[in-house]
């Protein structure tokens, strides 16, 4: 559960300048205490306190909720407890939201809460480029499920299957680009980076980039 001492949701996004609708702000709220008290029998997250969870949890699913187009179709890779899934499919109900995860364990629990919350929002115990295999989505999003280079391997067969790649990063990013760049994995691929916004609290930011594939011709 959260922390003796936090302050309430509302106060959270409000001292953070969010604004939100109520029924969405009541709707996350129950996300949260479902999440904190499954949290206590499976490690789902370590944003256990409002204001850790909105500026974290809540900010990186906003600012990519600003990226996707009405009515997208969206497959949350690596959904673990439900950032940026379950977010997305409250702020954005016009969103097609797939989640998945390969903990089986996680994914029993992540499809519990979304039922709990009235969320039609599919979740399969396997890994994104299994889906892939069979499913067509707009975007391919995801948050901590690896460093880039890794990613772009992944999903580098199933360009036929998504438009694009969405993937939010650290400060390090910097980094991870040098090293997908040195291992050659970009050279079919666009990357820009779509976002940047402050960590809460820190002298960093996060950024979201985005991937697609290069166009025939292109440099």
């Amino acid at each position: 559960m959260a922390f003796p001492g936090t302050p309430s949701l509302s106060d959270a996004l409000a001292k953070h300048q969010i604004d939100l609708p109520t029924d969405q702000v009541a709707r996350i709220d129950r996300y949260c205490q479902l999440l904190w008290s499954w949290n206590e029998r499976i490690n789902l997250t370590r944003h256990t306190d409002y204001d850790t969870f909105v500026t974290r949890d809540v900010v990186d699913s906003l600012e990519l909720a600003k990226l996707l187009e009405p009515g997208e179709e969206v497959l949350d890779v690596g959904s673990g407890g439900g950032v940026p899934g379950i977010l997305l499919a409250i702020v954005r109900p016009d969103l097609q939201v797939t989640m998945c995860d390969s903990v089986r364990k996680k994914v029993q629990v992540l499809a519990e809460i979304a039922t709990e919350l009235g969320l039609a929002t599919p979740v399969f115990a396997e890994r994104g480029e299994s889906l892939l295999e069979d499913m067509r989505v707009d975007s391919v999003i995801a948050r901590a499920i690896g460093p880039l280079w890794k990613v772009c391997q992944w999903f580098a067969p199933h360009w036929m299957s998504m438009r694009r790649l969405l993937l939010i990063k650290g400060p390090r990013w910097v980094d991870e680009r040098k090293e997908a760049r040195e291992r050659g994995v970009l050279r079919a691929m666009d990357l820009r980076r779509v976002a940047s916004y402050p960590m809460a609290g820190t002298a960093s930011e996060s950024v979201i980039l985005q991937l697609t594939l290069k166009k025939a011709g292109s440099d």
